[in-house]
C-alpha cells in the first residue's frame, strides 16, 4: 500500500478481521476498506479508489459489502482516476525476480531473459515482478504486479491508473515475419500465459506452427472482443474450477469460436512444474540405466 503516513505496521489478519500490533497503533477493525484506510491513513473515498485501481471495479465492490455496494459504485464513477505511471525499474532487484520466475515458477531462464530484454518484464523497488500491459497496438496501458519477496508472498495487483479494459500482458509466438494472428490463447495471469506457452514448446519441441497470441485476462468482460472475433481459433485456458468454467462460458458467448482448454493441475504453472519434475525423473532413471549398463 502507499500514500499514507504510517511507516510501521504489524498487521495480523484473521478472516475478515485485522489488528495492528505496532506499539503506536494497537487497534483493529474488519474488511479490506478499513484496512486500506488504516494503513494508508486515507478516507473511505480514497480507499475505494485505491482498491478499484488495484483490483478492478468488481474487487472494489466486493470489498465494500459492509459499506454498501452503491457507495462504492458512486465513488468509482465520480472520483477521477489516477494517471498511470509505470513503476520505476530497479535493476538491483532483477536477479531476485528472475530467480523467482525461473526457480519457483519453472519458466526457462532464456525465456524470462528474452521478455526482460524486450521490456515486458522487470523488477521494481519492492522486488515485484512487473508485467507490462499493452493494447494490441503495443501501447502501454498499465502493469500487473506479482510479489516475489519472501517465501510465501501472495501479493498480486495492478499499478495505480492501470486500464484493465484497454491493456493486457500479451505476446506472440510462431510463424515469424507475419502479423496475421491465426490463434489466440487466453490465460488468467501473465505467469499462466508464460507457463502455457512453455508447456507447448517443451511438449512439441518447437514454437507454434501458426502465429499465436498469448493473452492474460482475469476478467472476460475486459477482453478485446472486436480484435479477437476475427481470429479463427481462440482457446480459453482458464483454471479448471468453478470460477474458470464460469469465465469460459462468458467468453463463449462473446466469442462463439472459442474452445475450452483444461489443465490437469490446478493451473498451468503447476502443470509446467509437474512436467518439469516428470522430465527430471525420467532423465534420472535413464542415467541410472546407463550407469548399470556401463558396469558390464
Amino acid at each position: 500500500m502507499s500514500g499514507g503516513g504510517v511507516t510501521d505496521n504489524i498487521i495480523n489478519i484473521d478472516g475478515p478481521k485485522f489488528y495492528d500490533f505496532a506499539p503506536e497503533q494497537q487497534k483493529g477493525s474488519g474488511g479490506a476498506i478499513d484496512l486500506v484506510m488504516h494503513v494508508n491513513q486515507c478516507n473511505l473515498r480514497q480507499a475505494v479508489v485505491w482498491l478499484h485501481e488495484r483490483f478492478g471495479e468488481a474487487g472494489a465492490e466486493r470489498a465494500a459489502i459492509a459499506k454498501t455496494k452503491t457507495v462504492a459504485a458512486e465513488i468509482i464513477q465520480l472520483e477521477p482516476r489516477t494517471p498511470f505511471k509505470p513503476p520505476v525499474e530497479d535493476k538491483t532487484k532483477w536477479l531476485a525476480v528472475s530467480a523467482y520466475l525461473t526457480q519457483k515458477r519453472g519458466i526457462p531462464s532464456n525465456f524470462v531473459q528474452a521478455f526482460h530484454e524486450l521490456g515486458l518484464i522487470y523488477a521494481d523497488s519492492e522486488q515485484n515482478a512487473v508485467f507490462v500491459m499493452r493494447n494490441l497496438a503495443q501501447e502501454t496501458k498499465g502493469v500487473f504486479l506479482r510479489g516475489t519477496r519472501g517465501e510465501n508472498n501472495t501479493f498480486k495487483g495492478y499499478e495505480f491508473g492501470t486500464k484493465r479494459s484497454d491493456g493486457w500482458f500479451h505476446f506472440h509466438l510462431g510463424q515469424q515475419g507475419t502479423t496475421q494472428v491465426e490463434r489466440a490463447v487466453l490465460c488468467k495471469s501473465p505467469i499462466d500465459a508464460l507457463s502455457y506457452a512453455m508447456l507447448e514448446y517443451q511438449v512439441n519441441g518447437a514454437m507454434p506452427a501458426n502465429r499465436t497470441l498469448f493473452l492474460a485476462v482475469d476478467n472476460p468482460n475486459t477482453l478485446p472482443v472486436e480484435q479477437l472475433q476475427h481470429i479463427p481459433t481462440v482457446q480459453v485456458a482458464f483454471d479448471p474450477d468453478d470460477s474458470g468454467n464460469a469465465a469460459a462460458r462468458v467468453v463463449k458467448e462473446l466469442l462463439p469460436q472459442s474452445k475450452r482448454l483444461k489443465c490437469k493441475a490446478h493451473d498451468w504453472n503447476q502443470q509446467l512444474l509437474d512436467y518439469g519434475q516428470q522430465l527430471k525423473q525420467q532423465n534420472q532413471q535413464q542415467q541410472e540405466q546407463d550407469d548399470e549398463l556401463s558396469i558390464y
